[in-house]
């Protein structure tokens, strides 16, 4: 089984920890963000990674060569530019040939989900992709139908609805950086250079593409991208980075 970790951002609200070292590579409790990423992978059944890079990006390879790639095979697929998650993905397409689905999953989040659970799901429903998704404050909210299926987006920035409803019919939920996707979805991408995947999902949900969301509230789940959220989570996860 493959997945990706994106792993490039810059990570501008933890400085100045990111002065000197990319965001993956921080620590919570004494592992790195980066590894916690890992080993939920490898503990889901996922063994080959591809991983973008670009800040520090020499860190997180050495990183991973000091780990011996932590028992498995781990590509990096590096960008001079930040290409966003729809563009980084689409760069480091070439890693996921054949037709099993495969994880991407955002090297910041901390969540104990079961990830067996939610790719099994995906596959028995056959959607294009399988979105993680909770009942949280976010400035930024999908909308979901009765059967979990993509419908639009609601945020200060933008609304994107089918239009067929009003967006009360909706669920509204909180993407929560983890994906399954199927390999089709490749070919169905139209966009290039920068882009958010949230682009190509919300176009191919409005063609009628069964982009799913899987809900998590059960579950435990905290963005550590800040210093104060990241401060938060060393308070509740006591132990080297797990739960």
């Amino acid at each position: 089984m493959k997945a990706m970790i994106l792993a490039a951002g810059l990570g501008t609200r933890l400085r100045p920890l990111t002065n000197t070292m990319p965001k993956a590579l921080v620590e919570i409790n004494g592992a790195a963000m980066l590894e916690i990423a890992i080993r939920r992978l490898i503990e889901a059944g996922f063994d080959e990674l591809i991983i973008n890079t670009h800040h520090f990006a020499g860190k997180i390879e050495k990183f991973l060569k000091d780990n011996d790639n932590f028992g498995i095979r781990i590509e990096i697929s590096h960008e001079e530019e930040l290409l966003d998650t729809g563009g980084g993905l689409k760069k480091a397409a070439w890693f996921f040939s054949g037709d099993k689905p495969f994880a991407l999953y955002n090297a910041d989040v901390f969540c104990d989900m079961d990830l067996k659970k939610m790719y099994e799901e995906h596959i028995q429903k056959g959607s294009l992709a399988t979105l993680a998704v909770k009942e949280r404050k976010s400035n930024s909210y999908l909308l979901f139908d009765n059967e979990m299926l993509l419908k639009g987006i609601l945020s200060s920035k933008r609304q994107n609805t089918d239009f067929k409803n009003n967006i009360e019919d909706f669920t509204k939920l909180a993407f929560c950086g983890i994906h399954i996707i199927s390999p089709r979805f490749f070919s169905k991408m139209e966009e290039d250079g920068v882009f958010s995947i949230i682009k190509p999902y919300l176009r191919l949900a409005r063609e009628g593409a069964e982009i799913r969301g899987f809900r998590i509230d059960d579950y435990f789940w905290r963005d550590m991208g800040s210093i104060e959220k990241l401060e938060e989570l060393k308070k509740l996860v006591p132990l080297t980075g797990n739960r």
